[in-house]
C-alpha cells in the first residue's frame, strides 16, 4: 500500500488554503480557493471542505484530515463554537469534526487558526525546539496562543490567548495593535482615505524616510510591547513569535520592538525572552493543523 498522506485545510475569512502532506510536514501539493464567506456562509464552507476531501480521497491513501479554522473552537469535540456572524454567517455551532468523520469514515481534527499557526511554528518554524512559546498574529485584529510542552493552552471556555480583549495603556490590543490601526493613524495625519493605504505602502514610505509612517509604526510597536509585557508577566515563555502580514517586515521592526521591550521589561526577563518573527508564513495554519492531527492519532 502507498505511504499515508494527510489532508491539511486552513479556513480563513477570505481564502481556504489546502494541501496534501506527509507525516514530516512536507507538502506534496498546495492550493487555495476563495472562502466566499459572505455569499455562502458556514454551510458553504462545509461543502468546500467535503469537496477538497473527496478530491484527495479518490487518488491517495489518506491517514486523516487536519483542519485549521477561524473562530473559537472546542478542539476536543471539533465543534466550531463561535464565529462573528459578520465575518462568516451561519458558521457558529458547526460540528466540523463529526461531519467529516461521519461522511468519510476518516480521522479528523479541528483547531483554531491562530492556535494552529502557533503549533506549526513550534514544530517546524521559528519556535522549533522550544518547550514554551506565545504566538501573536497581527492583521486586521490581533490573536494569540500559548503553547507549553507541545500543547495549546485552551482555557475553560476555549478562549485562552484571545488577546484582542487585553487592556493595555490607551485601550485594548484590538484597538491599538493591528494593520487596521496603522492605516487609520497614517491616513488621519496625512488626510487620506484609508482605502488608499495598506501596510506595504506605509512601510515603503517609512523606509524612504517618511516621518509620519515611521512614527505610526513606532507607536504600534510600543503598544505591542505593552501587550508582550503582560504576557511575559503571566506566562514567562521562552519565546514570543510575531506573525501576520506586517510582521513580514521583521528586519525593520526588530530594533524598534527590542528597544520598546528593553524599556519595559526587567533586565533578566528581557534577556531571557526571545523575540522571533514567524517563518512558515502562509503554510503555518496547515502545518499546525497537521501537527494537531498527528498528535491525536499517532
Amino acid at each position: 500500500m502507498d505511504k499515508e498522506h494527510y489532508i491539511c485545510i486552513d479556513i480563513g475569512g477570505t481564502a481556504i488554503k489546502y494541501g496534501l502532506a506527509d507525516e514530516n510536514g512536507n507538502f506534496i501539493e498546495k492550493n487555495s480557493m476563495p472562502t466566499e464567506a459572505k455569499l455562502y456562509g458556514g454551510p458553504g464552507i462545509v461543502e468546500k471542505v467535503k469537496n477538497i476531501i473527496r478530491k484527495y480521497i479518490k487518488a491517495e491513501n489518506i491517514g486523516g484530515v487536519g483542519i485549521s479554522t477561524s473562530g473559537i473552537v472546542d478542539a476536543k469535540s471539533g465543534l466550531v463554537v463561535y464565529v462573528m456572524p459578520e465575518a462568516i454567517p451561519d458558521y457558529s455551532n458547526t460540528p466540523l469534526k463529526t461531519i467529516v468523520e461521519n461522511e468519510f469514515n476518516i480521522k479528523c481534527s479541528v483547531e483554531n487558526d491562530v492556535n494552529c499557526a502557533a503549533l506549526g511554528e513550534m514544530w517546524l518554524g521559528a519556535g522549533k525546539g522550544k518547550s514554551s512559546l506565545f504566538c501573536m498574529t497581527i492583521g486586521t485584529s490581533i490573536g494569540g496562543c500559548a503553547v507549553y510542552g507541545g500543547r495549546v493552552i485552551h482555557g475553560v471556555s476555549n478562549s485562552a490567548g484571545e488577546i484582542a480583549y487585553m487592556k493595555i495603556p490607551g485601550g485594548t490590543m484590538h484597538e491599538l495593535v493591528s494593520t487596521t490601526r496603522l492605516v487609520k493613524d497614517v491616513a488621519k495625519v496625512k488626510s487620506m482615505n484609508e482605502t488608499d493605504l495598506n501596510g506595504e505602502k506605509i512601510f515603503a514610505w517609512a523606509k524612504a524616510g517618511d516621518e509620519v509612517s515611521q512614527k505610526a509604526i513606532e507607536d504600534l510597536m510600543n503598544h505591542l510591547a505593552d501587550g508582550i509585557v503582560n504576557i511575559a508577566a503571566v506566562l514567562n515563555p521562552q519565546m514570543v513569535i510575531l506573525g501576520g502580514g506586517i510582521m513580514a517586515q521583521g528586519e525593520y521592526l526588530r530594533p524598534i520592538i527590542n528597544e520598546a521591550l528593553k524599556m519595559r521589561l526587567a533586565k533578566n526577563v528581557y534577556e531571557s525572552t526571545q523575540i522571533e518573527f514567524a517563518k512558515l508564513k502562509n503554510d503555518a495554519g496547515m502545518t499546525g493543523a497537521l501537527y494537531n492531527l498527528l498528535s491525536q492519532i499517532k
